[in-house]
């Protein structure tokens, strides 16, 4: 596509970049222009806020925690240990990769535009396009998933400090403490488009701070296992016929305190200098929080004392037992696990901020039912906030399942981990295609549109280079394969109503459903992204 083509496309959408916005472009709205894109959103985010942001969406030390039961019914405290250290790996593999895709094509849409920007021009927009349901799919799950967590362990906090309560716990008030957590996130996305910002900010310092405020408790007034116990005892308690297996369907309760990790990714557009700073915020964040995660495992492994006890006194979050038991208080219990529902609230917040960038960026390349009303941005607050109420009610929506019977909501939101991981797989895929076909080229000044359907694809100013980009290309491609395939197996080998992973049922609807769209509506209007800008003469060159 030249350079006339792609002007007759602007022409026809009528959002061509307006003449005044020349010379004194910025340079990020230079880079973004360079992809097609009008810069509608407010770049409030700097390394330390987009760092913070990462960092307490992904919560990984507070998530060990909340997912420390899975991994003991399949694996054991052992299969715990070692999951983790894949975990931790694989995830800094598929980091790396997004690292790169974001560098070269920072927007708020991720993995569906570099799917389109990189799939052959044949299978583009029908890749992109499952994509970006997959991702849409995947994220508005998320945000159901932190609300659910937030508010059962509120309940637990109730349970650990009124025992009584376990008589007249009820699935409907955690859908009401759901409803509470949803709603004062939707406030905060809302409100002022600053506040985002500095909101994760503060949460930082309780993330951080907070670590040391459980494990040190934890470690210091507990008793102590023997190291054998931690390192070295496997367990099967799902009745697999490996050991090996029980510990492959173990890893996913690793794989929950690592998701939620590219949140910064669809924040894109309102980051600035997005192409070097969030690579940097990504694997730095990823870095803190699993060194924090990983200390946590320990820490509570080592002082977990009678697993079958805290699962008697609270069989959903064993770990407040654990608090209660180490420090022989339960107000110290209840301080400690307040800290790790703040900072699940925290997730659930910038999840939700995310989710409505992917639904805004999607519907700006009319890829989503109601995209005129999903792309619009409102011009008080530099918000997509029409994205934003649909992720919120949608949430509010999944959460009804929940009164009628927890397991087929743990369902609809286990889908959290295939959507992802799937769009993840898709992209990483294609980069390394065209990464070994020498499909990608260095940037230069000249280029005017880049990294978009239709023009030529070149490197940001951040990647790994020669052949350590494609061996961790290939390796975080093997990595989401495996954790895709797992992410559909039941916890035990005997499978009940009560234990069937139903996440399979719900990611076949979503691909029903997004097929069925397509070949009815979508085909007709969605063509992958759209061309909305293109630099004009005299813009500066992004600092790179």
């Amino acid at each position: 596509m030249d350079l006339s083509l792609i002007s007759k496309e602007v022409a026809q959408t009528n959002t061509l970049v307006q003449q005044s916005t020349g010379p004194s472009t910025s340079h990020d709205d230079f880079a973004l222009a360079r992809l097609g894109k009008r810069p509608v959103l407010k770049r409030n985010f700097g390394f330390l806020a987009i760092l913070g942001f990462s960092c307490t969406v992904l919560i990984t030390w507070e998530g060990s925690l909340i997912g420390f039961i899975s991994g003991l019914q399949n694996g054991g405290p052992s299969g715990i240990i070692y999951g983790f250290l894949v975990v931790w790996v694989g995830t800094l593999s598929v980091f790396g990769t997004l690292s790169e895709l974001v560098s070269m094509a920072p927007t708020s849409g991720g993995q569906y535009h570099w799917v389109s920007m990189l799939a052959p021009p044949s299978s583009r927009k029908f890749f992109g396009y499952i994509t970006g349901w997959l991702e849409v799919t995947g994220w508005q799950s998320l945000v159901a998933s932190g609300g659910y967590v937030t508010g059962t362990m509120i309940q637990g906090i109730i349970l650990l400090t009124y025992p009584g309560y376990a008589d007249h716990m009820q699935n409907w008030h955690g859908t009401l403490l759901f409803w509470g957590i949803v709603l004062l996130s939707y406030g905060i996305n809302t409100a002022v488009g600053s506040l985002l910002a500095k909101f994760e900010g503060i949460f930082l310092v309780i993330h951080l701070l907070g670590f040391f405020a459980v494990i040190l408790p934890l470690a210091l007034l507990s008793q102590h296992s023997d190291s054998a116990s931690v390192f070295d005892t496997f367990l099967n308690p799902g009745g697999w016929q490996t050991q090996g297996l029980s510990f492959c369907i173990g890893v996913l309760g690793n794989v929950f305190a690592f998701l939620g990790g590219d949140a910064a990714i669809h924040m894109s557009e309102e980051i600035r200098n997005a192409a070097v700073v969030i690579p940097r915020s990504l694997l730095t964040g990823l870095l803190v929080n699993g060194t924090l995660g990983f200390g946590m495992l320990i820490a509570t492994l080592y002082c977990m004392g009678d697993i079958d006890q805290a699962l008697a006194e609270n069989p959903h979050y064993p770990f407040m037992s654990i608090f209660k038991a180490a420090t022989g208080s339960t107000a110290g219990a209840a301080v400690m696990s307040a800290i790790v529902v703040v900072m699940a609230f925290s997730a659930t917040t910038g999840s939700l901020a995310s989710t409505s960038r992917v639904y805004f960026a999607f519907a700006r390349d009319r890829g989503l039912p109601g995209w005129r009303t999903l792309k619009k941005v409102s011009p008080r607050t530099s918000i997509p906030i029409y994205s934003v109420i649909t992720t919120a009610v949608i949430a509010v929506i999944l959460s009804l399942v929940n009164i009628g019977d927890s397991t087929a909501f743990n369902g609809v939101i286990s889908i959290s981990t295939a959507g992802l991981f799937g769009s993840y797989l898709i992209a990483a895929s294609l980069l390394l295609y065209r990464r070994v076909t020498g499909g990608i080229r260095i940037a230069n000044d000249d280029d005017v549109l880049t990294n978009t359907v239709g023009s030529s694809l070149t490197w940001g100013p951040w990647r790994l280079h020669g052949i350590f980009g494609v061996v961790n290309n290939i390796f975080s491609c093997i990595y989401l394969v495996f954790i895709f395939f797992f992410s559909f197996w039941p916890p035990a080998l005997e499978v009940t109503p009560q234990t069937m992973n139903y996440a399979v049922l719900v990611f076949g609807t979503v691909i029903m459903f997004s097929m069925l769209y397509y070949a009815v509506w979508a085909r007709k209007v969605y063509s992958g992204p759209i061309i909305e800008s293109i630099p004009s003469a005299g813009s500066p060159s992004p600092p790179f």
